[in-house]
């Protein structure tokens, strides 16, 4: 289990490793999906300077009469949702069924960028309201 952010805490709690996540203030079970939003929330925030303030994990989501979970839902100065991001564990290959899973949750979220990350592959895609389709971008973007 590799975490990139040398400062984050992480504890045994009997027999079993936990991560203290610091936008939800709380140790959470470390699993194999769990690295990967840490990781790539430390990315958010270290890398592309995005504000813990703006950033909210595991949000509800209702589609469909189901109550679903967002990863990660990143909004912007004006309180829009900006980036809905879905992650996966590093074993689990990314593949048009994921990007329809993200896609399915946007619909409510209404976000203006989605990705999807397993942690070795990352994808980001804009979404193009008036098409009612995404475009697939090379970088992630900078948040206003």
């Amino acid at each position: 289990m590799i975490i990139n952010n040398e400062n984050r805490k992480i504890k045994e709690i009997q027999g079993k490793s936990y991560i203290y996540d610091i936008i939800r203030k709380k140790y959470i079970l470390l699993t194999s999906e769990e690295i990967v939003r840490q990781n790539f929330l430390d990315y958010l925030i270290l890398e592309k300077k995005y504000s813990k303030n703006l950033i909210k994990l595991e949000s509800a989501i209702k589609y469909n009469a189901l109550d679903k979970r967002s990863d990660i839902l990143v909004y912007d100065s004006e309180g829009r949702p900006f980036l809905l991001v879905e992650c996966k564990a590093a074993s689990v290959s990314l593949s048009q069924s994921t990007i329809e899973q993200a896609s399915r949750y946007n619909l409510t979220v209404q976000a203006r960028y989605l990705c999807i990350t397993n942690g070795q592959k990352t994808f980001c895609f804009e979404l193009i309201a008036h098409k009612k389709s995404y475009q697939q971008l090379k970088a992630i973007p900078d948040i206003n």
